[in-house]
């Protein structure tokens, strides 16, 4: 006998005064008797982009032996999740290179990490690339989320004119082309970011309001989350109150924030409150917790994250690195500048290994978001003081559903396009793409290796 209840649709919102909250996947969104992957609420893939400017210190970096992961010092951090990573070693993108055009390795190293295509050198409007992996991505696992991807960052991304040696800033200020002449946007200004996923919450005037009484986005759907309760078992009720309690931890942050500026006169006509934390790190650890809740409510199943600009000159005191990150990358072989560049990169690391943390231990389906999920982080540049564009430093994060073993470390053949990384990655999601992307030469094996 077959024993069958009233599910949920997945696509299950919270609505009320401006505000759509969607919810994470609930056991009342499965049938009963039937397999998870036969039904709507069936786990979903997800794939996620990080780039790190100025390269890395890379005799930190790769860990000394092949095969069964040993952690090098600067991937130390990511020790509580060793099993949920590959790195991958030997990787290239030679189009980042000059091919003729001078100088502009910065620019060109962003500008070519997710597409494979050399970029047009120039100063104007007449930009061009290539269509990235994130959007062909995009096409197909966002067909059925509210926001296809999502592209945030932790730079302003709105610099103007030449930035780099004849190159527009346009290369530098993201990582994401919807078209090889449509460069996307980075949103750096968490409360945008957090209305983008939530809901704006009505006027301009009803935001100021909420922001100045310390209200909250939940009270607006607190009638619908009520009547949502009555239906759910002990379980989903739980699951509900803690990302509600996530989602309400994270305003909270945002709202602080912008609580720091409360004796200034908040100008009438303000759009949005400003919540960009003065601390970098409680700035990446809010934009990576909201990216964690965004793949919980499969409010977006793609997104890339800008750590920082092609020659970031952020600098890092609260980890002892007073300088500015590009100047540290040109090194010269200073032992205290690479030991300065490594302390950096290292820190960007334990950032990822934070999220990567969270997504393991946030259920989705039989598993984990990590389980269900693709995360490549890395850079266009691997010595910085070199400007070099091959052996990148990269790391592969997730379980792709069950498709990827972690782990490991692989080593491939020198000069082995990065491109066929991604194309591995996009077959893995299950995204259909042509044999060639970019200077591809075919799909990387990421298969497990006899370790």
């Amino acid at each position: 006998m077959i024993i069958t209840k009233m599910a949920l649709p997945r696509r299950t919102f919270l609505r009320g005064m401006g505000t759509t909250l969607a919810l994470p996947l609930l056991d009342a969104m499965i049938p009963a008797a039937t397999a998870l992957a036969q039904t709507a609420a069936k786990p979903t893939k997800r794939l996620g982009f990080i780039y790190i400017p100025n390269g890395a210190n890379m005799s930190k970096w790769t860990p000394t032996n092949e095969g069964a992961l040993e952690l090098s010092p600067t991937l130390s951090p990511l020790a509580p999740v060793r099993d949920h990573v590959v790195i991958p070693t030997g990787l290239a993108h030679r189009q980042a290179e000059a091919w003729g055009d001078g100088n502009g390795e910065h620019s060109r190293a962003s500008g070519v990490w997710l597409n494979g295509v050399h970029p047009k050198r120039t100063e104007g409007a007449d930009v061009r690339a290539g269509t990235t992996a994130d959007q062909i991505a995009a096409t197909k696992l966002g067909q059925d989320t509210p926001l296809p991807s999502l592209e945030i960052s932790l730079e302003n991304s709105f610099v103007v004119g030449n930035c780099d040696n004849g190159y527009s800033c346009v290369y530098t200020n993201t990582i994401a082309w919807r078209s090889p002449t449509t460069p996307l946007p980075m949103e750096h200004n968490p409360r945008v970011v957090f209305e983008r996923l939530f809901g704006e919450g009505g006027t301009t005037a009803e935001r100021l309001t909420r922001l100045r009484e310390d209200r909250s986005i939940l009270d607006a759907v607190r009638e619908d989350m009520v009547r949502l309760e009555r239906k759910l078992g002990e379980q989903d009720r739980f699951r509900v109150d803690q990302y509600l309690d996530a989602v309400r931890e994270i305003e909270r942050r945002i709202q602080r924030v912008e609580g720091q500026s409360d004796e200034a006169e908040l100008p009438e006509n303000l759009a949005r409150p400003i919540g960009i934390p003065e601390s970098f790190n409680d700035h990446a650890r809010l934009m990576f917790d909201l990216q964690a809740l965004a793949f919980q409510a499969d409010i977006t199943r793609v997104f890339t994250f800008l750590i920082g600009r092609e020659q970031s000159a952020q600098s890092y005191p609260e980890i002892g690195v007073p300088d500015a990150h590009h100047a540290t990358s040109h090194h010269q072989l200073d032992p205290s500048k690479l030991e300065q560049y490594a302390k950096i990169n290292t820190y960007h690391v334990d950032l990822l290994s934070g999220f990567l943390q969270r997504l393991h231990a946030t259920a989705d389906g039989d598993g984990s978001l990590l389980d269900q999920s693709l995360i490549l982080y890395g850079g266009g540049i691997s010595d910085g003081d070199q400007h070099s564009h091959i052996d990148l430093p990269l790391i592969l994060a997730g379980g792709g559903a069950g498709q990827l073993e972690g782990g490991r470390h692989v080593r491939y053949p020198t000069d082995t396009p990065m491109t066929n990384l991604l194309l591995a990655m996009l077959d893995k999601a299950g995204v259909v793409h042509a044999d060639q992307f970019g200077d591809s030469t075919g799909r990387l094996d990421l298969q497990p290796l006899n370790v």
